[in-house]
């Protein structure tokens, strides 16, 4: 026997030992539903996209039932300069008014929502392409003071926080094995036409996972987890409870745009979900190694 075939052989068996250690961790989660938001800067490269719904195409190949909320910031702020509009945040909230609403829906449900489903499906998965309008209601937020400037009142346009869910259309793709693919925007409830809001799409995973139930609430982003340190990885916390994050906070460990991140997921694990998890999206195979294994990649949150 050649030297090239016994190395092929151990590359081989490898393969076959880390599926037979796998298989456990799929008994025990198969028929289960796991909302996965998507976001960040792990959605901005072609490989990373590919690499992680291929990911996920696996997750309900083994019997797991994944929905996907997706964000699309970048692509958003990038048509909105080549319209000559200057993207504002308030509080980590994108300031949208009239003109910009149309840009808004049409990156998110015009361009990022179907290429996901379609990627997808190319990767041999069934998916579907769901408008958050189609399937949330939301209250517009009032005028915000903003913490940067100090300016007491900014009026953020059409923005608004999820008030009522109709997860018919969900439940009805999970059943017949489809990835429900949803867009973070939403149906203004209290307006007589339809109107269109920008709602965060942590804050519409967080609700639609609370809603179903989901096993799991699953945040991959461009972030490794919760850290003490932000600039240090190895200060990574490993796994956290709902009632440390309280300390957490208070001490400013967690901080800014993070706390209602991590709010919205602690209120998550209070309405049923049984444990919500933050994953670097830019880590290979973060989203398997984390579900798959025992060699934990980001950081969890337990009751």
């Amino acid at each position: 026997m050649s030297a090239a075939t016994t190395i092929a052989d151990s590359a081989a068996a490898h393969r076959v030992e880390a599926l037979i250690d796998a298989l456990p961790f799929i008994l025990e989660h198969r028929g289960k539903v796991f909302v996965i938001k998507y976001g960040g800067s792990a959605m901005e490269d072609e490989h990373l996209i590919d690499r992680t719904l291929r990911d996920i195409v696996f997750l309900s190949a083994v019997g797991i039932r994944p929905v996907v909320v997706h964000g699309g910031g970048k692509l958003i702020t990038d048509r909105m300069r080549a319209a000559g509009m200057k993207a504002r945040f308030v509080n980590g909230l994108r300031v949208t008014d009239a003109a910009s609403i149309r840009l808004v829906a049409e990156a998110l449900d015009g361009v990022t929502n179907p290429m996901i489903a379609g990627k997808l499906r190319m990767f041999g998965g069934a998916a579907e392409g769901v408008s958050g309008t189609s399937v949330v209601r939301a209250r517009r937020l009032p005028p915000q003071r903003d913490v940067a400037s100090g300016e007491e009142a900014v009026d953020i346009g059409f923005v608004g926080e999820v008030s009522a869910l109709d997860l018919a259309q969900v439940r009805a793709l999970l059943g017949g094995g489809t990835i429900p693919v949803i867009s973070p925007l939403a149906r203004e409830d209290s307006a007589a036409e339809r109107v269109t809001l920008n709602v965060n799409a942590d804050l519409v995973a967080a609700a639609v996972a609370s809603e179903l139930p989901a096993s799991k609430l699953i945040y991959l982003s461009d972030v490794p987890g919760l850290m003490r340190d932000p600039s240090d990885r190895q200060s990574l916390i490993p796994s956290v409870t709902a009632a440390q994050i309280k300390r957490l906070v208070k001490d400013e460990v967690i901080h800014g745009g993070m706390i209602p991140k991590v709010q919205s997921a602690v209120d998550a694990l209070a309405r049923g979900v049984d444990k919500i998890h933050f994953l670097d999206g830019r880590t290979a195979h973060s989203l398997l190694l984390e579900i798959f294994s025992t060699q934990g990649t980001g950081t969890e949150i337990v009751a």
